[in-house]
């Protein structure tokens, strides 16, 4: 079992909850899950801390007890951290130090504050104590906020990363991905960091050369070609499409319609972003609406529509 802690501002709740509901299988609504399914903790921008579970008691006592049984390597050390569990707010900061030392001392080898060989996760959690290896989110996704090329109206990198996750839940080597808007190449960018296989495309030649500007500035490779989506041929799992508009327009419906015409040539599944609700432009062209968030930024909000 893996518990994931989880945090988002309150303009993303609704993306948070939707793509960690496909990530994790189970309804994310609190910011603490339970799961079975084993993700790294830095692929969703929202999860804070990942613990795999090894031991659990029904008292600090009883774990205490167990904790010699956690192998470390010869010469390995480590360090325990507590993670207050939502809506336990009944132990202090000085009760939750004690129990990392508590844990601590139980377990056989080198105590190592600063750089440990391995990290543990302590945690109550309904009723029960629960220890194990411990992985915080490194946040590799904020360095690709600094690209050389940018435009006001491009996704934040924190919605992309979450959209490429609602696109392909499940293992990153087992899907094909194709944006066939991808613009300055944000959404390629974070899905290859997760080492997704995809693909851009853009009819636009400055935004072509903008993203492959940005995957070279990153070390990815260039998997952008200047093309029109309608002309696409072949077979992808899931596409992410964010619909084109600037600050005074947005794309005219009939327009909309024949890029959703479109995508289900080459795509099984789509995650679509407007600046309009489009489940009645989308199920117009016989796609399922499966779900749908909105992501806020002040007065401006985003669609995330999931078809298939």
């Amino acid at each position: 079992m893996f518990i994931y802690t989880y945090a988002c501002h309150e303009d993303e709740t609704e993306l948070c909850q939707l793509e960690l509901s496909l990530l994790l299988a189970q309804p994310c609504t609190d910011g603490i899950a339970q799961s079975d399914i084993d993700i790294a903790a830095n692929r969703s921008p929202f999860i804070r801390r990942k613990i795999h579970v090894q031991l659990s008691a029904g008292s600090m006592e009883e774990l205490v007890e167990l904790l010699p049984e956690v192998g470390l390597g010869e010469g390995e050390t480590f360090k325990v951290v507590f993670t207050q569990a939502s809506g336990d707010s009944s132990i202090t900061y000085e009760e939750r130090r004690q129990l990392e030392r508590q844990a601590g001392a139980a377990i056989r080898g080198k105590a190592e504050m600063r750089t440990p060989n391995r990290l543990f996760g302590l945690i109550r959690l309904n009723g029960r104590w629960l220890f194990g290896l411990c992985e915080d989110n490194d946040a590799i996704w904020l360095e690709h906020q600094k690209k050389p090329q940018n435009y006001s109206t491009a996704l934040p990198v924190r919605a992309a990363r979450a959209i490429v996750n609602i696109a392909a839940p499940g293992r990153a080597e087992a899907v094909k991905l194709i944006d066939p808007c991808c613009g300055i190449g944000t959404v390629l960018i974070e899905a290859m960091s997760m080492g997704i296989d995809i693909e851009g495309v853009d009819l636009n030649p400055l935004a072509v050369r903008g993203a492959r500007m940005n995957l070279a500035h990153f070390g990815y490779a260039d998997r952008v070609k200047l093309a029109d989506m309608r002309g696409l041929t072949g077979h992808y799992d899931a596409a992410i499409i964010d619909m084109p508009y600037n600050l005074c327009s947005v794309l005219p419906e009939d327009e909309q319609l024949e890029m959703l015409r479109s995508m289900r040539r080459f795509a099984a599944r789509a995650v679509i972003v407007t600046t309009e609700p489009i489940e009645r432009l989308a199920e117009n062209t016989n796609w399922s609406v499966q779900a749908v968030a909105r992501l806020r930024k002040g007065s401006f909000t985003r669609f995330i529509t999931v078809v298939e």
